[in-house]
């Protein structure tokens, strides 16, 4: 199977395991992300996801088991295990399964919808005439869920979010949960910068700011600490609602998900903050309900940012270097907000990070 070919064939599998577990389908489909590390489809109540190219089964089976465990806080998959792309995966209740998937058009409220190329998508691999081979790619199926909604700033769910992480890091670890990889995410991010635009005069206050940053927060040694269980990736794209529409939140995407450091959970909004990105308001209402809710990434009370100040950089670094990266392969200019990473980055160049006790290292 091509890259081409990886959207329709994610489509079909959406609605086959849509139409095998309901007995009517309203069959609405749109595609919600198309990157080279995720590809996402949805069906009517149902969503695949075809994981990052040379995903590790056995990490993503431990961050799927975990996720299942986690009623109230994750979104629950469908079916407990990864498949390769090609292969069918059973889903309760049993219906006919259609021979075509309709055509698959972007979905205006999620933040991360591309538009593809519409055509006629391949028929169902459950009919004759459909026998794809395995794609590398592991595919996952999860319930649709209401995402937060971009054009609505000012319902974001920051006590929601806030409330979810304290309880999820609160949990009891897992036996051989693989580290969280938001340091791991955050390097990638700086070798992409490197690949992609090494001689753009913004790329050095980045690259000064990640050598300022403690070898375990450049993914170069392992985390401090005891660990603590991490989504690993927090935003506001990784709320929905469930069920849909007006269910309570729940966190989405496992992959990032394990062992480490929590305050890098609280480091994207604490960074937007430090960058006058997000109104002081909203930092303090997510901040508060965190401390609210019992988390264990900050002080219960006083200053939280020695504990917040090495993540909130490094997502600082992280932003800034994909931001320049995006912008090299558009052939453009850095945009206000992107500027105002690039520059935030130049500010903490000249100030060394404000540490805490146990992550110095």
């Amino acid at each position: 199977m091509t890259a081409d070919a990886l959207l329709p064939e994610l489509a079909a599998q959406a609605a086959g395991a849509a139409h095998r577990a309901a007995d009517r389908c309203p069959c609405t489909a749109a595609v919600l992300a198309d990157r080279p590390d995720a590809a996402v489809v949805r069906h009517a109540g149902v969503v695949a996801k075809a994981h990052a190219p040379g995903t590790d089964p056995a990490a993503l089976a431990l961050r799927l088991t975990t996720a299942a465990a986690l009623p109230g806080i994750f979104l629950p998959p469908l079916t407990p295990a990864a498949v390769p792309l090609a292969t069918p995966i059973p889903v309760p209740r049993g219906t006919p399964a259609r021979r075509t998937a309709p055509a698959i058009a972007p979905d205006r409220h999620h933040r991360d919808c591309r538009h593809p190329e519409q055509s006629e998508q391949p028929e169902h691999p459950e009919h004759p005439e459909h026998r794809p081979t395995p794609h590398p790619r592991l595919m996952t199926l999860w319930p649709h869920g209401t995402p937060v909604d971009p054009e609505d700033p000012d319902a974001a769910p920051w006590e929601a979010a806030a409330a979810l992480l304290a309880r999820l890091h609160r949990g009891p670890v897992p036996p051989a949960l693989p580290p969280m990889r938001g340091p791991a995410k955050a390097a990638l991010a700086v070798a992409r910068l490197r690949a992609t635009a090494p001689g753009r005069s913004a790329a050095r206050p980045v690259e000064r700011a990640w050598a300022t940053l403690p070898a375990w927060a450049r993914d170069e040694a392992p985390m401090p600490g005891g660990g603590a269980l991490c989504h690993g990736d927090l935003h506001l794209g990784q709320l929905v609602r469930h069920p849909a529409p007006g269910g309570p939140w729940l966190l989405i995407d496992v992959d990032d998900l394990g062992v480490g450091v929590p305050a890098w959970d609280l480091a994207r909004p604490a960074a937007w903050y430090a960058c006058g990105l997000l109104p002081p308001e909203e930092w303090t209402r997510f901040l508060t309900a965190y401390r609210a809710a019992g988390g264990p990434a900050v002080p219960a009370e006083g200053d939280p940012w020695p504990a917040l100040d090495v993540p909130a950089r490094a997502l600082t670094v992280q932003t800034a270097a994909l931001a320049i990266v995006r912008a090299t392969r558009d052939g453009r200019p850095l945009d206000e907000i992107e500027l105002a990473v690039v520059d935030a980055c130049d500010r903490m160049s000249g100030l060394p990070p404000e540490l805490d006790d146990g992550l110095a290292k």
